[in-house]
């Protein structure tokens, strides 16, 4: 009786942090260049070390719990914007941009000029050029800019810069900073091919919201039933405590 009350309880707990995963993913469904993130599971087996574990043993201890969640790089479609400071990647590349906690990667090429006129992200981060084997934020004089699809930027005709983009191995843990940046192993990224950046356009979410309202209202049904399975074995647990405390 204890495992199953265990079993849903950890189920249940389970699922609430799904859910949260799925209200996140579906909130962002319009939020420019983000990338949804799905929920992997693992088990955990109750059993001692030292305890027999036969197939009805395992079937009762094993309880399932969320082990973390995968970030989907899949690409969104592109939007035309026709803002010349508007970016997107076609491809695998990200961009680079420094933020006070370090460079941070984004497929949100929703960038602006600053009052000293460098190409920023919407909150203020610069945006990067590779120079050489380093990078530094790009500052661009008056007049007209022009993107290259291999990246480099020009203001009437003149090189000023190439964006620092880059791409990562497949399989590299990338890890969720905000809405749209990213975390990359040290040393992971290497400069992109066969990406090509599109001026006046912007990548929109890879969030589908039909499939992630249906998926949440899904998560949501399994929760309840869940709770509800909790609430019997609760139930059964302070009958049973009633009945056999008075033969005590």
């Amino acid at each position: 009786m204890q495992s199953g009350f265990y079993v849903a309880f950890s189920g249940l707990a389970s699922k609430m942090q799904a859910l949260d995963l799925a209200a996140s993913n579906l909130a962002n469904s319009s939020t420019t260049g983000f990338k949804g993130q799905s929920p992997f599971y693992i088990r955990l087996t109750a059993a001692g070390a030292g305890s027999t574990r036969a197939p009805l043993n395992l079937a009762v201890n094993q309880f399932g719990l969320l082990g973390g969640a995968r970030v989907d790089i899949r690409s969104g479609s592109l939007e035309t914007t026709g803002n010349g400071t508007d970016l997107a990647v076609e491809g695998d590349g990200f961009f680079s941009v420094q933020t006070p906690g370090g460079i941070r990667y984004t497929r949100n090429g929703s960038f602006r000029l600053n009052p000293a006129r460098q190409l920023v992200t919407q909150d203020g981060h610069p945006v990067l050029a590779a120079q050489g084997t380093r990078t530094m934020p790009i500052t661009l004089p008056t007049g007209t800019i022009s993107v290259s699809p291999d990246g480099t930027v020009s203001v009437d005709g003149g090189i000023v810069a190439k964006l620092h983009v880059v791409q990562f191995a497949a399989g590299t843990n990338l890890l969720p900073e905000g809405n749209s940046n990213f975390i990359a192993p040290a040393g992971s990224e290497t400069a992109a091919v066969g990406s090509t950046v599109r001026q006046g356009m912007l990548e929109a979410s890879n969030v589908n919201s039909i499939e992630g309202a249906v998926g949440l209202m899904s998560l949501q049904r399994q929760a309840e039933m869940l709770g509800r399975a909790l609430s019997i074995f609760n139930s059964v647990f302070d009958r049973a405590a009633v009945q056999e405390l008075p033969r005590l």
